[in-house]
């Protein structure tokens, strides 16, 4: 290699060593340059109490803080999300440094600012806050929120009587803020400079009795057993229902919410079932053999509910929350039920026409002619709606002056009942009981007594009537409820009074004549 291109390859390394020296000389002096900024400066990226104070001083950051502060701005929600603001002007709101950022600087590491730079940093401080208590708590209070107009008392959960029943309604929060709660919050928020503040269910008055009380949830549960219940009554051709409907009408709730089951009400309500369906003693239309249509009452065949056994079942099954379908509890049934309780198959005497038919399922089945009491005498035969009692074969009925021996007896009503009567010698029908009646049995011939003894069932109708008005004054047709049944003294009265109404129309047609067009003129009379 010559001289000459060995210096020239000196000289280019020279060249790029004082290159290099330069670059790494800048280098250095930007790194102690910034090293040396950083131990007075925020590194960059750095935020202090969420304020940008990159680049910044102590004394810049510190006044940096300090008009945020001023700025101070606390929103407040409630639980309704309806907002409210304190200003910090207002409470007399400021920062006050107390070397927190000289301090925070001073732990900064600034020749390691290469490596921290790009980094976001977000230091803590503890401001030094100062506000007027007094201000905030008349801020506070001053708030509409804190208004006796727009706080709402909370409403504890209760149990109601509603259209669809005792129900339990739920408890209401209310808007009713506890004011030294309240401030304690906002206090603590405003003292760390907090910018929201959502009001926590712990400032509200609340409700003492929720939807999950003991003592409520026992008496709802009980309500529920008995509203569970549901009692159908089969009463042939309707149906009558007991259930949440009417359940809770019987059903009261006391201030201590202990449930009270009025059984009186189940009373009256069995009581009206009885009014309804029993037909004991009804006026019934009943149509003839003959044809024509009779109203017979009295007597005491029918349904008759047992108004006591029935309660007491009702009760039970109701508190057990049965689910039933079931007839009610009869002391008495019929054979049929509906208007016509009497059925197809009956036995019908005509009193008035001296002559007994017996139906069965709609079908004649016998007939014959009879001899009923003697009414002349005060023994006319019960009327109504009666049943065979029993039968007795032989039977020997006694009287106060008679003894009779029969073949066959079928009681009605008390004492009363069809027999054979041997002495009548084979007469039957006709007026023969009108002068040579009965003491009230109905006399029938033997063979006609062999028939109906032998078809006829025990509780099988029993339908007599008379076909003109009687009185009838018997013990044995009180005793039976018979429907023409009238108290003797009852009767004395009733023909007096007819008496008495005779001799006045016969005095008056004495004083009375007729005039030519018609009408009638008092006659003139001297006195």
């Amino acid at each position: 290699m010559s001289r000459r291109k060995k210096k020239k390859t000196g000289v280019i390394r020279k060249s790029i060593t004082l290159a290099f020296g330069i670059v790494g000389f800048a280098i250095l002096a930007v790194y102690l340059f910034f090293g040396f900024y950083f131990q007075s400066h925020f590194f960059f990226q750095t935020r202090l109490a969420d304020i940008d104070v990159s680049g910044m001083t102590a004394e810049e950051a510190a006044e940096e803080v300090g008009s945020e502060v001023k700025d101070y701005l606390l929103t407040i929600y409630d639980r309704n999300g309806n907002k409210y603001q304190i200003l910090g002007v207002d409470i007399d709101y400021n920062y006050q440094p107390n070397g927190e950022e000289e301090k925070l600087l001073e732990a900064q590491k600034s020749f390691l600012w290469p490596k921290e730079i790009l980094k976001n940093k977000a230091l803590h401080m503890d401001k030094s806050i100062t506000y007027s208590e007094e201000k905030l708590k008349e801020k506070i209070h001053a708030l509409s929120c804190f208004k006796e107009e727009n706080m709402i008392e909370p409403e504890n959960a209760s149990i109601e009587m509603t259209e669809e029943g005792y129900e339990l309604v739920p408890e209401t929060q209310g808007s009713y803020l506890l004011a030294d709660k309240v401030y304690t919050l906002i206090k603590a928020s405003v003292d760390v400079g907090e910018t929201e503040l959502v009001l926590s269910d712990e400032v509200y008055k609340k409700p003492e009795v929720t939807t999950d009380d003991k003592v409520l949830s026992a008496c709802m549960n009980q309500i529920q057993a008995y509203f569970g219940a549901q009692i159908t009554y089969d009463m042939g051709d309707t149906t009558e229902i007991v259930d949440k409907s009417v359940i809770s009408q019987w059903i009261t709730v006391d201030e201590e919410y202990n449930v009270i089951f009025d059984e009186d009400a189940v009373a009256v309500y069995v009581q009206g079932l009885a009014t309804k369906y029993n037909t004991y003693g009804d006026v019934r239309e009943f149509k003839t053999s003959k044809g024509d249509t009779v109203s017979i009452g009295g007597g005491d065949y029918g349904w008759v509910i047992d108004k006591e056994a029935e309660k007491a079942a009702l009760i039970e099954e109701l508190k057990n929350g049965e689910v039933k379908t079931r007839e009610p509890v009869y002391s008495q049934t019929a054979l049929a039920y509906g208007a016509n309780d009497i059925g197809d198959t009956y036995i019908e005497i005509d009193y008035t026409n001296q002559h007994l038919w017996y139906y069965e399922k709609g079908k004649l089945k016998a007939e014959t002619d009879i001899v009923s009491g003697n009414i002349n005498r005060g023994n006319g035969s019960p009327d109504g709606v009666f049943k065979i009692v029993y039968k007795k074969s032989p039977a020997v009925l006694k009287g106060e002056d008679y003894e009779s021996d029969v073949t066959y007896f079928m009681p009605f009503a008390y004492n009363v009942g069809i027999h054979d009567a041997s002495w009548r010698n084979g007469k039957f029908g006709g007026v023969i009981y009108k002068t040579s009646g009965s003491h009230g049995c109905i006399n029938v011939p033997k063979e006609a007594a062999d028939k109906l003894y032998e078809i006829v069932a025990t509780g099988t109708p029993v339908i007599a009537y008379y076909r003109e008005e009687v009185y009838l004054t018997a013990e044995n047709t009180k005793i039976s409820n018979a429907y023409s049944y009238i108290d003797p003294d009852e009767l004395k009265a009733l023909e007096a009074q007819k008496n008495k109404n005779v001799q006045e129309t016969s005095v008056l047609g004495q004083n009375e004549s007729v005039t030519e067009d018609g009408s009638i003129a008092e006659e003139s009379q001297e006195q």
